[in-house]
């Protein structure tokens, strides 16, 4: 004999209720996770979007203090080239002024005191062997008194000494010469080098030939 045990159909569609409701929750508790999950990949992309905003932006930072640093660099390198050409500007004018006071030495050596000569005059020559064969030489000339005008002549300046114990003369050469006040004139002038130079003579002319003034330096 089979014994079957017979639920009523209420307890029946009690229990299929009971299952129907618990399968329904289940599938709720899955709907929200899924959303719980999608919400993170949805801030997990906001923040990814965020992040490449703030490295645009630091690297447009960046670029800007690149630049005010290339700037400040080349104004430095700007302000050195100024600086060097200063001091270049400054090493010429100090030339020019120990010049000057060549000149002023040179002119004060040669003029002498209340000289009151009118016309044209050689005021001074100076001569010294440089080397073997060559000497420099400096005069200059002038021209005194009111309403003068410019000078048109030439200048000749010659050697003598004594060549293996004779006489000895270069034989130099005029040089055209102008000027309205005065003109310094300086310059080397070669030789034998077996010479022994004792005197160094200046002769100014004026344009016809006539000797307007000389002066000889003994060495």
């Amino acid at each position: 004999m089979i014994v079957r045990s017979h639920l009523p159909w209420p307890f029946r569609w009690a229990v299929a209720a009971l299952a129907l409701g618990f399968s329904a929750a289940l599938a709720l508790w899955a709907f929200e996770f899924g959303k719980d999950i999608a919400g993170l990949d949805r801030d997990a992309k906001d923040e990814l979007g965020r992040l490449r905003v703030e490295v645009a932006e630091l690297r447009t930072e960046r670029e800007k203090a690149l630049s005010i640093a290339n700037t400040a660099d080349s104004l430095l390198k700007a302000e050195r080239t100024a600086q060097d050409r200063l001091v270049q500007q400054l090493k010429q004018v100090e030339a020019e002024n120990l010049a000057l006071k060549n000149d002023l030495g040179f002119f004060e050596r040669l003029l002498p005191a209340g000289a009151a000569d009118t016309g044209l005059s050689i005021r001074g020559l100076q001569a010294e062997e440089v080397e073997s064969g060559q000497l420099r030489y400096q005069l200059l000339l002038m021209q005194t008194g009111k309403g003068r005008a410019d000078f048109n002549g030439r200048y000749e300046i010659t050697l003598a000494g004594t060549l293996e114990g004779k006489p000895w003369t270069s034989p130099g050469g005029p040089k055209d010469l102008q000027f309205r006040q005065y003109r310094r004139i300086e310059g080397l002038l070669d030789h034998p080098r077996e010479v022994q130079v004792r005197t160094v003579t200046v002769k100014v002319t004026d344009s016809r030939g006539a000797v307007l003034a000389t002066h000889t330096l003994r060495m």
